[in-house]
């Protein structure tokens, strides 16, 4: 029996088990990723996508965000991600996010730029300048010692996978509930000065920038692990 035959068999028994192969969409620009996990990708060199997901969650327009707000913005996401409408997101709708809507929230993906930023590199000029830069932008990728990780590379929170961390039960799925109720402590984190509402202005401050591939921060043995998600506030 020949290769060839052997891989058409194969291929005719995934297509009989109904299996798919998983696929990693890669996105070419930065995104801003929300506090409950959702993308936000520039549509053009003017776009901000930050901005453009505090308006929409701003659902009466006074320029505030507040609790309730930022959980009715959560269900919207959540109704997106329960693509089989029952009620919770399950371990297959998970992998669809990290894999194909949100998969800067894998540890081991590349920082990306934003179009904006990547609009203002200048030309590439001869062979030797391109390879340098591709080597400076190398040096920055998805997992640093002492770097920021997954969705808190593009987020307000330092919470690398912030749908997956929303299952408060850890029983590996996460109920609508669940989701709204991390929204909510989610808000409280932000809102550090307890005004209950949050300003764009106020959280724009928040936004981590991309490390210069040049300079790498040395840790002091005593230095706190910023890897670790902030943990949900007691009392809730």
């Amino acid at each position: 029996m020949t290769g060839f035959t052997v891989f058409l068999q194969l291929l005719a028994s995934v297509a009989q088990q109904g299996g798919q192969p998983i696929m990693v969409t890669a996105h070419p620009w930065a995104p801003f990723i929300s506090p409950m996990g959702e993308p936000f990708r520039s549509l053009s060199k003017a776009d901000d996508p930050f901005a453009r997901w505090f308006r929409e969650a701003d659902r009466n327009g006074d320029g505030f965000l507040t609790a309730d707000e930022m959980r009715a913005d959560a269900v919207r996401f959540f109704e997106r991600l329960d693509s089989n409408h029952d009620g919770k997101i399950d371990s297959e709708e998970l992998v669809t996010y990290e894999m194909q809507i949100a998969p800067e929230v894998q540890v081991n993906s590349n920082w990306k730029r934003t179009r904006q930023a990547n609009l203002a590199e200048p030309e590439p000029g001869p062979d030797g300048d391109r390879r340098k830069r591709q080597r400076g932008d190398n040096g920055i990728d998805g997992y640093q010692i002492d770097g920021l990780q997954g969705a808190a590379r593009y987020g307000l929170l330092n919470i690398p996978e912030p749908v997956a961390g929303a299952d408060l039960d850890l029983n590996g799925s996460i109920t609508l509930d669940e989701f709204g109720r991390s929204a909510v402590y989610r808000f409280q984190l932000l809102d550090s000065d307890r005004q209950g509402k949050l300003t764009l202005q106020g959280l724009e401050s928040l936004i981590p920038s991309r490390p210069d591939a040049r300079r790498r921060a040395k840790r002091r043995d005593d230095a706190v692990d910023t890897r670790i998600a902030i943990p949900i506030p007691e009392g809730n």
